[in-house]
């Protein structure tokens, strides 16, 4: 069992009252509002690509949250700052941020491998950060990162790896650690989108720039930059980290000469002796992205947005909230929704496999742990430096087995700091 995780026990010691019912309901609670009279956190956004723009659209809808200073390097994303958040300072040098007093906190969301020397500035400049997630594209940065962190015990660093902060998984967390799927037997995963990576600019350097997950020099592909969210649940939820993993990546749609694969394929090995299957791919949008875990009485599916099913065995033992749950066909299988709000939906006539209106993103959980730090911490988050050097370990090595199509074994020294 890994030892920074609640053991079962311990779970079972702790949570024995809580019924199943309540625990799925729980994850449509926002767990606090923010202290009367105290001021918000003033933060900026390090790089406005894609993810920089939904966190500075999140933190908009966070409770403390307050964004005075947006950075990007290239001008017309300055430009969009300003129309999208007008009343925050502009600058095309991460420094000049470091360097505002005002500034509390900042959100790098830069390209992977440009984490690092932002990272370190900034927890030496004495703020607290927010780095997206993976932490590095090598384990040798994400090591000195971590290290950094460590030392700056009284900061805040908090990772991206979102799913630790988002109510529902957390509920399932709970169902799966109290023994309600029985012994997991096997793993699967999947994460599938039909889109090329690949973006244009009538700029050749702006080019270069915007397709680095393209660029085998410092891309993770699609393991690090897509699949490493999931595969930090199956970490979490099975309370142990892999030890081998054997890759495949192929170029299957989009032959425009990249050597980075748009199709992969990995096989984990755990040190219980179970496997997890995991497959993503940019060829086809089939299906879209979950996480199945197996088990001995029942079998529990994760997706997006609040959603969660348990399918039992038809000798698994009666756990007693079940026979009230809203049940859901799928095919042959019938599943017992682990939905949040899942009474009021069922209430309002809605299709369960809408998204709930009443329950936010993973990534407002995930600010709002990082705000909510700022108010009753400093505390080590649910996603720590410790769990970030675990999942770009993994990530890392899990890339590699893919690029070469070997087996690799995972040093467990990579998963610590020296």
């Amino acid at each position: 069992m890994g030892k920074h995780l609640v053991s079962r026990r311990a779970f079972l010691i702790g949570g024995a009252t809580l019924s199943g019912a309540g625990l799925v309901r729980a994850a449509n609670i926002k767990t606090r509002h923010w202290p009367q009279g105290r001021a918000p956190v003033t933060c900026a956004v390090i790089g406005y690509g894609p993810q920089g723009r939904e966190l500075a659209s999140t933190l908009g809808r966070v409770p403390g949250a307050k964004l005075v200073a947006i950075c990007d390097t290239y001008e017309p994303m300055l430009r969009r700052a300003q129309r999208d958040v007008p009343s925050a300072s502009r600058h095309s040098d991460y420094r000049e941020v470091l360097d505002n007093t005002e500034v509390q906190a900042v959100l790098i969301a830069t390209p992977t491998h440009l984490h690092k020397d932002i990272a370190l500035d900034a927890l030496q400049a004495g703020k607290n950060v927010y780095c997206e997630a993976p932490l590095a594209s090598s384990i040798q940065d994400a090591k000195i990162i971590a290290r950094a962190a460590r030392e700056a015990s009284q900061q805040i660093f908090q990772v991206g790896q979102i799913y630790r902060s988002n109510p529902q998984h957390r509920s399932v967390f709970q169902f799966m650690r109290s023994g309600a799927i029985g012994r997991p037997a096997m793993g699967r995963g999947q994460w599938h989108s039909r889109e090329s990576w690949r973006r244009t600019s009538p700029n050749a350097d702006r080019v270069r720039a915007l397709n680095w997950r393209l660029d085998p020099e410092v891309s993770l592909g699609l393991i690090g930059e897509a699949g490493m969210h999931q595969l930090d649940v199956a970490h979490w939820v099975l309370d142990e980290l892999p030890s081998a993993v054997h890759g495949f990546g192929q170029i299957m749609a989009w032959n425009d000469g990249r050597t980075v694969p748009d199709t992969v394929q990995a096989v984990f090995e755990f040190p219980s002796g179970l496997h997890m299957l995991y497959d993503a791919t940019l060829a086809s949008s089939f299906d879209d992205a979950y996480e199945i875990y197996f088990g001995t009485d029942s079998t529990i599916i994760f997706r997006d947005r609040g959603k969660a099913w348990m399918f039992k065995e038809v000798d698994a033992p009666l756990l007693g909230w079940e026979v009230y749950a809203r049940k859901d066909k799928f095919y042959k299988e019938t599943g017992i929704a682990l939905l949040a709000n899942a009474t009021q939906l069922d209430a309002q006539n809605q299709d369960p496999t809408e998204d709930d209106p009443n329950v936010e993103t993973p990534l407002w959980y995930a600010m709002q742990e990082f705000m909510d730090n700022h108010a009753f911490g400093p505390y080590l988050p649910a996603a720590s430096w410790e769990r970030a050097l675990e999942a770009t370990a993994v990530a890392v090595t899990a890339n590699q087995a893919i690029t070469t199509r070997t087996r690799l074994e995972i040093d467990p020294a990579l998963y610590l700091l020296d």
